[in-house]
């Protein structure tokens, strides 16, 4: 098993490409369930949960092919002949729940394994579930399994979510996307990964009204299948505002090319209280940080607020701050599980139900360190930094679901960072 071995680091220099969002790639595969054409899928990144998926449609008789070296992959649904997505693929992530909606609303009848993923609290399918109940679809859930039929074919129907799901928002819709009839989704998620989703359907035939909205309004196509051009995956924005974070906790000058500031309000906006200045471009964001880190205060929400994704680095940061931050999380109720690993590392943090108090200017000593999920794993990396001595990050598979190639990244920039066998 991997590890990462970093030391402590002096400034970082230079630049960072950013890659395609994985949160972004995972329903834009999914998505090629709905299509009667080869789908081309430029700027996926190589991560672990992409090529799971790609691995788990080929397990349902699609035709994948990848070239890692130009970021692409081709993807021919024609060749489905299974539409039952099995426990031992779907275990590893809970994004394979998005293959419910398409292989649904394109064959009429699927089994889907409960999902599994991190360890960061309840992610309930049943806001999936309801919806899918409403458009016709009869579901039973029976030792392990999602067993969906729809025996007259999805129908158009009024949803209303009772909270705002991006994976539920996203099945949804491409659920709706073949339907019959017209579709409301009220309460919908807006993250701009939902936006690119809908954004490729409605060019593709679907119809699809309020795009970035809480309410969607999708015309389905009543079975027939879509002609979907080639697109390219929008950049992660969780990956560049971890990177601005691992500039801001070593007072470096770092640029993100490919990164779009649109999609980082709220992080771009807690980095400049914090004391980070920017100067940004179409398609680049260089950050000038502060020698002085502000104590902050942060309340994770849906987007456009702060996204639960960056909690975990801006808790890291917050140890090298000055003065004591405050940071709320109300989407996932554990999702503090890194508070531990960097307790022991030397962080003052104290936990009272779902809110961290951090007192900064903590003096941080490297040790072995297990990452618990994949966000708490970079934060530990932020960590480890500035950390005097050797830090070894443990268990960093969960880093590699959504990281591409992390220490190369830092490496190339000037941090002493090395991948490791146990």
């Amino acid at each position: 098993m991997d590890y990462l071995q970093i030391q402590k680091a002096q400034k970082l220099h230079g630049e960072i490409k950013i890659s395609g969002a994985k949160n972004a790639a995972l329903p834009l595969i999914a998505m090629s369930i709905l299509a009667k054409n080869i789908v081309t899928i430029k700027n996926l990144p190589h991560v672990a949960d992409i090529k799971t998926l790609l691995k788990l449609l080929s397990n349902l008789g699609a035709e994948c092919s990848s070239s890692w070296e130009n970021d692409t992959t081709t993807i021919d649904t024609s060749t489905l002949n299974q539409t039952k997505a099995t426990y031992d693929i779907v275990k590893t992530m809970r994004a394979s729940i998005l293959v419910l909606g398409p292989i649904l609303a394109r064959f009429g009848h699927c089994e889907v394994s409960l999902p599994g993923g991190c360890a960061i609290g309840q992610r309930p399918v049943d806001l999936h579930l309801k919806a899918l109940e409403q458009m016709g679809a009869v579901i039973n859930i029976e030792a392990g399994y999602i067993h969906a039929i729809a025996p007259n074919g999805l129908k158009g129907c009024n949803i209303i979510f009772d909270k705002i799901t991006v994976t539920g928002t996203a099945n949804i819709v491409m659920a709706a996307a073949l339907a019959s009839g017209v579709t409301t989704i009220t309460n919908a998620a807006r993250e701009p990964e939902v936006v690119q989703l809908c954004e490729i359907l409605n060019a593709s035939g679907v119809k699809i009204d309020g795009i970035a909205t809480a309410v969607l309004t999708i015309h389905g196509t009543a079975g027939e299948l879509l002609d979907i051009e080639p697109f390219s995956v929008i950049p992660d924005r969780i990956e560049a505002g971890t990177y601005l974070c691992a500039a801001a906790i070593t007072r470096s000058e770092l640029t993100l090319k490919g990164a779009n500031a649109k999609h980082l309000g709220a992080v771009l906006s807690k980095l400049q209280e914090m004391g980070s200045k920017f100067t940004i471009t179409d398609d680049s964001i260089t950050i000038h940080p502060s020698e002085v880190i502000k104590h902050v205060k942060i309340v994770t929400q849906e987007y456009p607020a702060f996204p639960t994704d960056m909690q975990a680095q801006f808790l890291a940061l917050a140890t090298q701050a000055d003065g004591t931050s405050i940071i709320e999380e109300r989407l996932f109720e554990n999702r503090f599980m890194h508070v531990s690993e960097l307790q022991r590392m030397g962080a003052d943090i104290s936990l009272n139900g779902n809110v961290a108090t951090v007192n900064g200017h903590s003096k941080l000593s490297g040790t072995d360190v297990m990452a618990t999920d994949l966000r708490a794993s970079s934060a530990l990396v932020l960590a480890g930094l500035v950390a005097d001595g050797i830090t070894n990050v443990h268990r960093i598979y969960h880093l590699d679901r959504g990281y591409d190639s992390l220490e190369k990244k830092l490496q190339n920039v000037g941090a002493d960072i090395s991948r490791l066998k146990e």
